[in-house]
């Protein structure tokens, strides 16, 4: 539940509105509902198969087992492309809030290597260090409602002076990018091999963690926009400090920036987590380079998988700036719980927990999203993802 919520809790409460609000304006409130809802139905497709196949790998492996190989490749690969480059952009993220911008590349790399150790030395100090992170990033978000509810200037805006013009199409935008910020159950379910009886505790674990997602979210949402109006959260390049500030708690402005920065590092522990397991179970079946399919002898972690991933990263934050990549991360993301409620969809009656038009709802709702993201985030998401699939096709023919 913890590792779900580092996810989630990271790019999205801290990063996410602002582009969702300079999209939709206070439309993004709409956005979010839908975002919620199509999520839900993700979460429980994905709890569904979780409980029936309790193994690494996630979506990719329910694809392969319920649909067939292809199927498996398209979403173990646009998994692990879309959430190695956010795992990048969360790296630098994490440095912005923490040290000087002159600091930021070099301390972000590092970041990423202490990640890498972390993840390898065992799923239980990865989830311990991320209930560490989470509760700490809780009540920093607690004090930012607080000073909406209770602030000397609390609901300055008010409701009204919103407005709500916002087209269909910039509200689905927005969902698109908000959608970015609840992927995080899919990490839990990538660990199926490293828990105790997964068919009940992941479920569990998803829903859990998906439900104080929803709640958190909106309420940072709803006090943002109230304090700040739709154009300051879209012009505040650190949106949370300044709901402090203006509601008159200007002493809780760098306990936020903390917040933030350990958000930040949160997910990026759970998305490493997510990234390495799918990459090692892709090996396992050939979709990848077979040497990626080792197990540490002492703690039973796909360390080659984990120990590759971070290498590109590192690359990445060095060279490139990724801020925007949350679309292209947002493609990928959508194209792989599409995939999943595809094999929701197909799942027996006995291993079906929920009805089939849930996984209907939800394939649909994330095609759509997919497709209202913005033009380059889809152009540069379709281009990786036919790479993959050319890239596999000649992997193939080589074998025969």
């Amino acid at each position: 539940m913890f590792i779900g919520l580092g996810s989630m809790m990271g790019a999205g409460v801290f990063a996410v509105f602002q582009p969702a609000a300079q999209v939709a304006g206070a439309g993004l409130l709409i956005g979010l509902v839908i975002a919620a809802v199509v999520a839900c139905c993700n979460a429980m497709s994905s709890a569904q198969l979780a409980a029936q196949l309790p193994s690494a790998g996630g979506t990719y492996l329910y694809g392969r087992e319920l649909i067939g190989p292809w199927w498996g490749f398209a979403a173990g690969w646009s998994f692990v492309v879309g959430k190695t480059a956010s795992a990048a952009a969360m790296a630098v993220a994490f440095a912005a809030y923490a040290v000087p911008a002159e600091w930021s590349r070099p301390v972000a790399a590092l970041a990423v290597a202490l990640v890498v150790v972390t993840n390898c030395l065992g799923v239980t100090r990865t989830a311990t260090a991320t209930r560490v992170i989470v509760v700490a990033v809780l009540v920093v978000l607690a004090v930012v409602v607080g000073s909406g509810v209770v602030g000397p200037q609390a609901g300055s805006t008010g409701v009204a002076s919103l407005g709500f013009d916002a087209s269909p199409l910039a509200v689905l935008q927005s969902a698109g990018l908000l959608f970015f910020a609840f992927a995080g159950y899919a990490r839990i379910a990538t660990l199926g091999e490293e828990v105790r009886d997964p068919a009940k505790t992941i479920p569990r674990a998803i829903g859990i963690a998906f439900a104080v997602a929803v709640v958190v979210y909106t309420a940072v949402a709803v006090v943002s926009l109230l304090t700040l109006g739709a154009d300051g959260l879209a012009s505040s390049a650190r949106p949370l400090a300044a709901v402090v500030e203006t509601n008159g708690w200007p002493w809780a402005a760098a306990l936020v920036r903390l917040g933030a920065a350990a958000a930040c590092l949160g997910a990026l522990l759970a998305v490493f987590a997510g990234i390495g397991r799918t990459a090692f179970a892709m090996a396992r079946t050939g979709d990848l380079p077979h040497a990626l399919d080792a197990v540490h002898p002492r703690f039973a972690t796909p360390y080659r998988a984990e120990l590759l991933v971070g290498a590109v990263v590192v690359v990445l934050v060095l060279l490139v700036d990724l801020r925007s990549a949350i679309g292209f991360s947002s493609f990928g993301v959508l194209l792989y719980y599409v995939v999943a409620n595809v094999s929701a969809y197909r799942q027996t009656r006995e291993h079906r927990r929920y009805p089939r038009a849930v996984s209907v709802f939800g394939a649909v709702g994330c095609v759509v999203l997919m497709f209202t993201l913005p033009p380059t985030s889809v152009i540069v998401g379709t281009v990786v993802a036919l790479l993959g699939f050319a890239g596999r096709a000649v992997a193939l023919r080589q074998a025969q």
